[in-house]
């Protein structure tokens, strides 16, 4: 199994990075992990338009799901030879419906279905080709989720956004790497059911039993050093931050 960070900026896009995505890749079968602001450009440095298999959307924020709506006008007006085949989509209740009032002008009701097939996600276990996907509630004021994706016996975690939560641990439990949003500073904001600082990131990870821990969505505004060495103070093992461009063989 393969992880690219298409991009890991929180909140919004930075200088370095687009927001949230990350290719997975196992078997010839290609996976992205959120389409946030700025992704789907970043997207094409590493495969073509229309190579992707399924996508999976944590969360209905614009900076995890935005570039769904420049997704939509690739595959539906695709100069190609006509509209892309649907893949599968998992998000969230009204995953289609707030894609579509956030492009605004959609041609009709149910074009975006055309291109998308869209899943709503509930907490539990499916499969994607080769890949097993496991999936649970976490903490965040719209209803959020992570991700546990499993292959030949590597098992990728990531969290999505979130605060500190049972289900994260729960899904994290052994995993061989865990992709942790770490947006808060540790002792500056302490907001419940929010987001994580790198110190809790690095509990998340040293309870688990995580193989290593990748601090990701870390906003403009947080010095990701700061989160780096916070998150080393309580977890042993390899830890680093997300950087777009990034790969890692599991």
């Amino acid at each position: 199994m393969k992880l690219t960070v298409v991009g890991c900026s929180g909140s919004f896009p930075s200088t370095e990075s687009a927001c949230s995505s990350y290719l997975v890749e196992a078997d010839g079968f290609r996976l992205l992990l959120d389409m946030g602001n700025g992704a789907l450009g970043e997207l094409q440095r590493h495969i073509g338009l229309y190579d992707l298999d399924a996508i999976l959307l944590s969360h209905l924020h614009p900076d995890h799901c935005i570039d769904m709506c420049g997704y939509f006008v690739a595959r539906y007006y695709r100069h190609e030879g006509g509209r892309a085949e649907a893949i599968p989509v998992y998000g969230p209740r009204d995953t289609e419906h707030r894609l579509a009032t956030a492009y605004g002008d959609v041609p009709d009701d149910s074009c975006m279905s055309e291109v998308f097939d869209f899943r709503t996600l509930t907490p539990g276990t499916f499969s994607l080709g080769p890949l097993t996907v496991r999936t649970d509630r976490v903490r965040h004021p719209v209803e959020a989720f992570a991700f546990r994706v499993e292959h030949d016996g590597s098992a990728l975690v990531y969290s999505g956004d979130t605060g500190p939560c049972e289900e994260l641990h729960g899904l994290a439990d052994g995993a061989d790497l865990l992709l942790c949003e770490a947006s808060f500073t540790h002792g500056k904001e302490d907001i419940p059911d929010l987001h994580l600082n790198g110190r809790e990131a690095g509990e998340h990870a040293a309870r688990a039993g995580a193989g290593r821990l990748v601090l990701t969505h870390i906003p403009p505004w947080t010095d990701p050093l700061t989160n780096l060495r916070d998150a080393r103070d309580v977890y042993d093992g390899p830890v680093e931050l997300a950087r777009a461009g990034a790969v890692y063989e599991l």
